[in-house]
């Protein structure tokens, strides 16, 4: 099963590749176009949202593909250190090139989580850094829908251990909404997804609630977004 989520980037993202020229160290950087268009409107729900003032703060990533987002978000808060992790071994280059070219030097090197899995069968390197109620936050784009329903459940199950009581889970992507799923668009989308793997497709904030009430989450805020996404706000209980 966790081996569906191997080829996810590959199957649904077209990805390009430039190499830095600073340093053979900071090997590739991949991009990817969703991530090249919603980078700034996530960033702008973080700015409202985060602490910005307070020394720190931990952040973690879970599934962080290419390594994008954190080598965007990372310098606007340079109070906040970025953990990502990806279960793609791919990708590490990649995440670590972004890391090595942050200014702010905010980012760590990748940890690798197969996030269906439960957190005692991480791998020892892992959880030596993931300490149960040591983030102040857990972000995640664009994954639920994409993988199956036992790495939803995974992303709660971890970010119910490994926030802080008061931590905020922040989650991106498309959601169908109590039953509803709008626009035609989404629908589409949800049907091309499932053609291509029925353990996919969009999940519904009811079933996503369930999942975060039996992991001692709750709603905080929901922003609308571009391209009918939403930014969900979960705090730890």
């Amino acid at each position: 099963m966790s081996r569906t989520l191997t080829t996810t980037v590959k199957r649904i993202f077209h990805v390009k590749t430039t190499t830095t020229s600073k340093s053979t160290w900071r090997s590739i950087k991949r991009t990817h176009p969703s991530a090249d268009r919603n980078s700034q409107p996530i960033s702008r729900v973080f700015i409202a949202q985060v602490d910005k003032k307070t020394p720190d703060l931990q952040l973690l990533e879970i599934s962080s593909g290419s390594g994008q987002h954190c080598g965007y978000l990372a310098p606007l808060f340079a109070n906040i250190t970025f953990q990502p992790t990806e279960y793609e071994r791919a990708n590490f280059p990649s995440i670590e090139a972004y890391a090595a070219d942050c200014a702010t030097g905010n980012i760590k090197n990748p940890l690798f989580v197969d996030i269906s899995q439960e957190l005692h069968q991480w791998e020892p390197a892992t959880l030596e850094q993931l300490k149960p109620a040591s983030f102040d936050y857990v972000f995640n784009s664009n994954m639920m829908h994409i993988t199956p329903w036992e790495c939803s459940e995974g992303l709660f199950r971890a970010a119910g251990q490994l926030l802080k009581p008061g931590g905020k889970l922040f989650i991106y992507g498309p959601f169908a909404w109590y039953g509803q799923l709008t626009p035609q668009s989404n629908v589409d989308f949800d049907a091309d997804l499932k053609r291509r793997n029925d353990a996919w497709g969009l999940r519904d904030m009811k079933d996503i609630e369930q999942l975060a009430f039996l992991n001692g989450l709750k709603i905080n805020q929901t922003v609308d977004m571009p391209s009918n996404n939403k930014f969900l706000t979960w705090v730890k209980k």
